[in-house]
């Protein structure tokens, strides 16, 4: 089953520009892979002057992390909000994302986690190149109307 934009939105907490995943690769009970090309978009929200710096990569894996909680069911049904309280380990290999031809490849995997908080290690690349590396803990909270 491919796993899309659309439902990607319909996944995680994140809406219309700034859900910023064009698909899911592959996904398993420990971590998950998806790509996207949103880092070319003019209208990419994290842009600024002009521009999308490497450290942007950071909220392309962590809204690969939510995709990862939803579809391994590691949240509730309904999406939640999650806040990165603390990275680890970051180490960048260039300065932007928006001059990258190819589409990036982001890969989480889930080192520990609970209901309240998730710890993830991650990379983005491009091509066969690895742009972005680090450690995130996220804090989770539910949703309230």
């Amino acid at each position: 089953m491919t796993i899309g934009h659309s439902e990607i939105a319909r996944l995680i907490p994140h809406a219309g520009a700034m859900c910023l995943l064009d698909g899911v690769i592959a996904w398993d009970r420990d971590s998950i892979r998806c790509y996207s090309r949103r880092h070319k978009a003019l209208d990419n929200p994290l842009r600024q002057a002009g521009r999308l710096g490497i450290l942007c990569g950071i909220e392309f894996a962590a809204q690969a992390m939510a995709v990862h909680g939803s579809l391994a069911g590691a949240v509730s049904e309904r999406p939640r909000a999650g806040y990165i309280a603390s990275l680890r380990e970051v180490i960048c290999r260039g300065n932007r994302l928006d001059a990258l031809e190819g589409d990036l490849v982001i890969s989480a995997t889930r080192l520990a986690g609970d209901d309240d908080r998730v710890a993830y290690a991650f990379t983005v690349g491009c091509e066969s190149q690895e742009l972005l590396t680090g450690r995130a803990t996220v804090l989770l909270r539910v949703e309230v109307e």
